[in-house]
């Protein structure tokens, strides 16, 4: 146990005559939704159709059931009674409806194998591992399974929904779950990962936290009390992830993720830096926006900040501590206000605007403390 954890596997094998899920993402269209539906009923299959708010969950049933009224309906959520629901369930697994309206309630611990068609409706307001993980409901026999990520009909997407939804449409093979949590990981960034913000059972914690926590339980044991670090969450509107076509692997890219997080000076950012540089050749401008992202976040440490956001021509900042916040930084002068008792803001000269000029900028700052 010392020792601690020192690589990772992922099974990649599908079950044997498994096919892949054929994944649409589209507008919300009454004549796809009417195809598919009599499609799947025509070969004695069944449907979910996915909307995961309760309040109007039964208009849309009725929407569903105008645009296909030859089809039996059910509505299944959360908010039922347990009797209720239980019988809805039942009903739909016995064969006694064709298409089930239901919430997200379905995602988990079912498994049908007659139903091979699902609609995700506003799928925009799914995160990437709820749209992965409600997928994994059809496709779970041998025959083909088609899943349509609807879009909204008038409201705007966001970009990152975007890029969630062309992950799901892309990441289509089986077991590309491991590719889909890479994914996530690039479009959201490493997030707060041992921060206050976690909750939740151990069990569920997830592989790279188990791997800190052993780890710093090990380096403990081995050299006494450590220094506690502050987890800081850092804005700057810009792309930071490592994009697969630079490390095509998704293990390596693993590992690159994980030396950078724990990278604890400037210097240790650099060796990084010069490592991936030497194995995989000059880095994407993702990837250097990581790496100076971590970078700024080695600077920031001492200052016990729990929050560094760009904020047009100011960067707004949050410290764990009041007596931080108070202290002004040498370099910037009038520059730097405090705003409340752990809040304050750096407003930036002139000529810095960009990104990367807001980077330069605030490691010039800080790095006199």
């Amino acid at each position: 146990m010392l020792l601690g954890l020192k690589d990772i596997s992922a099974l990649a094998t599908p079950p044997q005559d498994r096919m892949s899920i054929h994944t649409e993402v589209r507008r919300f269209d009454p004549r796809l939704v009417r195809e598919a539906i009599l499609r799947e009923m025509n070969r004695d299959g069944q449907v979910f159709f996915v909307h995961n708010r309760v309040y109007d969950i039964n208009s849309v049933a009725n929407r569903v059931a105008r645009i296909v009224p030859e089809a039996r309906l059910l509505v299944a959520h959360g908010q039922m009674g347990e009797r209720q629901l239980e019988r809805r369930m039942a009903d739909f697994i016995d064969g006694r409806a064709d298409v089930l309206v239901s919430t997200s309630i379905i995602e988990s611990g079912l498994d049908i194998p007659n139903a091979n068609t699902m609609f995700i409706h506003e799928a925009d307001m799914f995160g990437l591992a709820d749209l992965h993980q409600l997928r994994g409901r059809i496709g779970r026999y041998k025959h083909r399974a088609y899943a349509y990520v609807l879009l909204p009909e008038s409201r705007p997407v966001t970009r990152e929904s975007i890029k969630r939804l062309k992950a799901i449409e892309e990441y289509t093979e089986l077991g590309s779950g491991f590719k889909l949590a890479m994914r996530d990981l690039e479009i959201r960034g490493a997030g707060n990962i041992l921060g206050a913000e976690q909750s939740g059972h151990i069990a569920a914690v997830g592989y790279d936290l188990y791997c800190r926590l052993l780890e710093q339980a090990v380096r403990e044991m081995k050299e006494g009390e450590l220094e506690e670090h502050t987890e800081i969450d850092i804005d700057l509107r810009l792309d930071t992830y490592i994009p697969s076509g630079y490390i095509r692997s998704d293990v390596l890219k693993m590992e690159a993720y994980r030396r950078l997080a724990r990278a604890r000076t400037v210097e240790d950012v650099r060796d990084a830096e010069a490592e991936l540089e030497d194995r995989f050749g000059p880095p994407p401008v993702p990837a250097l926006n990581l790496i100076a992202k971590h970078r700024l976040r080695v600077r920031l440490e001492p200052r016990k900040l729990t929050y560094f956001g760009l904020r047009g021509d100011h960067i707004l900042l949050k410290f764990e501590d009041q007596e931080l916040a108070t202290r002004p930084l040498e370099r910037t002068g009038a520059a730097y206000r405090v705003l409340s008792a752990k809040t304050a803001h750096l407003l930036l000269p002139g000529s810095v605007r960009t990104p990367d000029q807001v980077v330069d900028y605030a490691e010039y700052a800080f790095s006199a403390e």
